[in-house]
């Protein structure tokens, strides 16, 4: 199959936009295509990433594209991937909402997961200013204050040992039955967490600051912020229609340099297995365009 490029990048934020840098320094044709829907697209900044701590989404993805800007041989297309094959030679074909169709040596999916969010008045008004699923994200502004924990049918006693780091007034907010275990339950006690099984009314606040969980049958539980965990997503469905092995966490199961089981495909970001920092993201991408340029070099070479 004749290549039209040497790798195709499903996905451009930071993941996505370090892998396309890496691979234009090592001489690569890159096509990169985003469809512009990123998982931090509610939050005001960016943290733990040295040297742009507070930088907000949006401002990054654009610092990343003008890093890209100078080489002839990466493109970026504002299109959304709706399929991807892999030939028997080893090549890829991709095809997308605008009719543009690419064919690829290999594949990097950086197209991250969907939290899944509660059904619950208020929710929008305050997500990424008080409602928030990462403390190492967001939870140094709220250190020493209240802090409540939203997950249902056994989520939360994890993340509410977590954030003891940030502060020791915890509460975790079930929603009806919380469903944690009785060890769960014991560790949480001796740590001065409650657990308030009343089912949750709404998130109050004023204007964009959270202040209060609302319960149906008791009173409001004051607090400077919420962290929720109800899981998450593949935010597209590539990463099962290539073949790639999901883990229980919902995240693509990557080995060396985040390839997958399927040869050829990478997948960097929040989709994979690590941890989702933003800074890990954009060292994954960076960790599979080394595999990628290596790999072709090779080829090539033979």
């Amino acid at each position: 199959m004749t290549m039209d490029v040497d790798v195709v990048i499903v996905g451009g934020g930071p993941a996505g936009l370090s892998a396309a840098l890496v691979l234009a320094r090592a001489c690569r044709s890159v096509r990169l295509i985003d469809a512009g829907h990123p998982r931090n697209s509610v939050t005001g900044a960016v943290h733990g990433f040295l040297s742009r701590d507070g930088i907000a989404p949006t401002e990054l993805r654009r610092l990343g594209r003008a890093d890209l800007a100078p080489f002839p041989n990466v493109a970026i297309d504002d299109d959304t991937v709706v399929r991807a094959a892999r030939h028997p030679d080893g090549g890829f074909h991709v095809e997308t909402v605008g009719g543009a169709s690419w064919r690829s040596r290999r594949l990097v999916l950086a197209t991250g997961v969907v939290d899944n969010l509660p059904d619950v008045p208020g929710f929008d008004q305050f997500y990424g200013t008080g409602i928030f699923h990462c403390p190492f994200c967001d939870g140094y502004p709220f250190r020493d204050q209240r802090l409540a924990v939203y997950g249902r049918a056994g989520r939360g006693a994890g993340l509410a040992l977590e954030l003891l780091g940030w502060s020791k007034d915890i509460v975790v907010c079930s929603d009806g039955p919380c469903g944690i275990g009785h060890d769960d339950r014991e560790d949480l006690a001796r740590n001065g967490i409650t657990v308030i099984e009343e089912p949750v009314a709404a998130f109050r606040g004023e204007g964009d600051r959270l202040q209060a969980v609302a319960f149906t049958g008791r009173a409001d539980l004051e607090c400077a912020a919420v962290f929720f965990t109800l899981g998450q997503h593949q935010a597209s469905p590539l990463v099962k229609a290539l073949g790639c092995r999901i883990s229980d966490k919902g995240t693509v199961d990557t080995a060396r340099h985040e390839s997958t089981n399927v040869p050829g495909v990478f997948v960097v970001g929040d989709a994979s297995r690590n941890l989702q920092w933003v800074a890990l993201a954009a060292a994954e991408g960076a960790e599979a365009a080394f595999a990628i340029a290596t790999a072709l070099i090779a080829e090539d070479r033979r």
